[in-house]
């Protein structure tokens, strides 16, 4: 490894570690301006009626009654060692109870992107190859789908393809016809964007001389987007995926609620709403060290795809 890569990797390192830290205390301190007693979550929530000697009880146990500082290193150090807590609510350890949540939630991201890419090559393809009339109308459906929110197009799809049509179920029902509607709730949105990067990335290729010289060959315009300009458009929304994956993950929490489907984004709401602090601080972690890792999976998928960075890395 050259030194420069050293370096790369390096600052690559260390900016993971500074995001884990800063997602860590911005979600500790953020939870302890929600009013109420974390306490309380501990004892069963505010209807729980609990004598002042179990609150001061739970307090001590829970070192709730030390300083906001003391708590705040202590979760660090907690943190650091690999222990993620036990629920204030379920009374298990945060690092099963996210176990078990997890793969249905990166199942669904998963397939939502991959739902996405393919949607957004359709219409970069389409906006860029077709006539005039088509690439208009790609153009905006790129730019509605984009805009669309996560609870509006779930209750539409819900509408359409459940109440209407009767073709798949309302809610998650545990087989892949129960994923069909979470998933294009989130990958329409998605490919709405994506699909735009692409286009961007085609048209751009397409005024390149070596599109220039295929069209002079007589290929048609589809022909020399399939055969050349993919791999060029592609390089910019390689490298958003990341980020991509980030955003479907925190739309699992929209997505999850609406369809009753098991996974971290109800996870994260129910903990939330019950002031259970180490099960929204493990979600919110995990979520963060996806997000990293993705990123660096898709930096590293983007230099691959494009020469001209595997030259600078070199």
């Amino acid at each position: 490894m050259t030194p420069g890569s050293a370096s790369r990797v390096a600052a690559r390192v260390a900016g993971a570690v500074f995001v884990l830290w800063a997602v860590a205390t911005i979600t500790f301190f953020a939870l302890r301006l929600i009013p109420g007693d974390p306490a309380l979550a501990v004892l069963g929530g505010p209807g729980s009626q609990a004598s002042p000697e179990a609150l001061e009880q739970v307090r001590q146990q829970y070192g709730l009654d030390q300083p906001l500082a003391v708590q705040y290193a202590a979760m660090l150090g907690r943190l650091l060692s690999g222990d993620l807590g036990q629920s204030y609510a379920l009374k298990v350890p945060v690092a099963d109870l996210l176990g078990a949540q997890l793969p249905g939630t990166v199942l669904l991201a998963l397939a939502a992107l991959a739902v996405a890419w393919l949607l957004a090559l359709a219409l970069a393809l389409v906006s860029t190859g077709a006539g005039r009339v088509a690439a208009s109308l790609a153009s905006s459906i790129e730019l509605t789908s984009a805009a669309l929110p996560h609870f509006w197009l779930a209750t539409a799809l819900i509408a359409l393809f459940s109440t209407a049509l009767g073709w798949f179920p309302p809610v998650s029902t545990g087989d892949l016809g129960g994923l069909v509607l979470p998933v294009l709730t989130l990958a329409v949105p998605l490919a709405g964007f994506l699909a735009a990067v692409m286009r961007e990335g085609m048209l751009d290729a397409l005024a390149q001389p070596f599109a220039l010289s295929a069209r002079a060959r007589g290929e048609s315009a589809i022909g020399v987007s399939l055969r050349h300009t993919i791999r060029h458009a592609a390089i910019p929304a390689v490298a958003l995926s990341g980020w991509a994956l980030g955003t479907l993950l925190s739309g699992a929490v929209v997505v999850e609620t609406i369809f009753a489907r098991p996974g971290l984004g109800r996870t994260l709401l129910q903990a939330v709403t019950a002031r259970d602090v180490p099960v929204v601080t493990g979600v919110v972690l995990v979520v963060a060290v996806v997000y990293v890792l993705m990123t660096l999976l898709s930096d590293l998928v983007s230099a691959l795809v494009d020469p001209r960075r595997q030259a600078v890395a070199a």
